[in-house]
């Protein structure tokens, strides 16, 4: 199986129910799978106010502001701040969630996955490092800011470019930005 290059000017924008902004598709399996019967779900948001956020039962989240002032999450009545870019906050999708912006829009990168289906661990990246994803598992490259580049595929992502690496691919990666992995398992 080869690198799929997943270009962001080629995503289209879906408006939130909420009118709160709008959600980019990075990634998702299986192909084809809309909100409800995803096993995973990679995005970015452009969040233009707060309010609520949907609620999403057996899902678990990670959400990391990448640009703006950060927000205030509170998830079951307790409130967390996510005032730091690039710092993945994780959640339950079903536990009742609540924005308000800190200070005006931000844009932030969400990971969602279905419980018994898949999991995900994401981790932020700043600097050239040897990538070797593991059998089992896939990994998405999504560059956060800056650029980044894979030495042996010869491939250069842009902001909000990514790249779905299979199971066994080993390349270097090297990183003028701030770039996410999020290392992907399908379970069961």
């Amino acid at each position: 199986m080869a690198i799929e290059v997943l270009r962001a000017d080629g995503r289209a924008a879906t408006r939130w129910l909420n009118g709160g902004g709008v959600t980019r598709e990075v990634a998702g399996a299986p192909a084809g799978s809309g909100l409800t019967d995803f096993a995973w779900r990679v995005s970015l948001a452009d969040v233009a106010q707060g309010g609520p956020f949907s609620r999403f039962e057996g899902v678990d989240r990670v959400i990391t502001v990448v640009e703006g002032a950060g927000m205030a999450l509170t998830v079951d009545g307790t409130e967390h701040r996510i005032a730091e870019p690039f710092r993945p906050f994780a959640f339950a999708g079903e536990a009742g969630t609540d924005c308000r912006l800190l200070a005006g829009p931000v844009v932030d990168f969400n990971v969602m996955t279905r419980r018994g289906r898949a999991s995900a661990e994401v981790e932020i990246t700043d600097f050239q490092r040897e990538l070797r994803v593991p059998e089992g598992a896939e990994l998405l490259l999504v560059c956060l800011a800056g650029g980044a580049a894979l030495g042996a595929a010869d491939l250069r992502l842009e902001r909000f470019d990514a790249a779905l690496l299979p199971a066994g691919t080993e390349d270097l990666l090297r990183v003028d930005g701030v770039a996410a992995l999020v290392t992907l398992r399908r379970v069961g």
